[in-house]
């Protein structure tokens, strides 16, 4: 049964950094893209950043671009999302997903809450 654990989120001032870890289990890690995913209030979740499987290449959501890095450990079997310079619309509950330019699992972890607010 695949499953995603994300964590990492907490209550940070505009400016400052973050860095988000996600532990998928029930595949085969290594041969799987992974990326990141948000949900704000009243909006639909979005893409933020994809990672193929062995990390060559990465993609970033516009509003994101410059400031995230998505990284992965195929060694720990983990997913990192390293964010800077986050903004009070960075507020979202993030989740992770197998996938690279759209989600491959119907199923979603409890994600990890990420708000941005002086």
């Amino acid at each position: 049964q695949v499953q995603f654990v994300e964590s990492g989120g907490a209550l940070v001032q505009p400016g400052g950094s973050l860095r988000l870890s996600c532990a998928p289990s029930g595949f085969i890690f290594r041969l799987y893209a992974m990326s990141w995913y948000r949900q704000a209030p009243g909006k639909e979740r979005e893409l933020v950043a994809a990672i193929t499987n062995t990390g060559d290449r990465t993609s970033y959501a516009d509003s994101v671009k410059g400031r995230f890095t998505i990284s992965r450990d195929n060694a720990k079997n983990t997913v990192l999302l390293q964010m800077n310079s986050l903004k009070p619309e960075d507020t979202a509950v993030y989740y992770c997903n197998g996938g690279y330019t759209d989600y491959l699992w119907n199923y979603w972890g409890q994600g990890t809450q990420v708000t941005i607010s002086s």
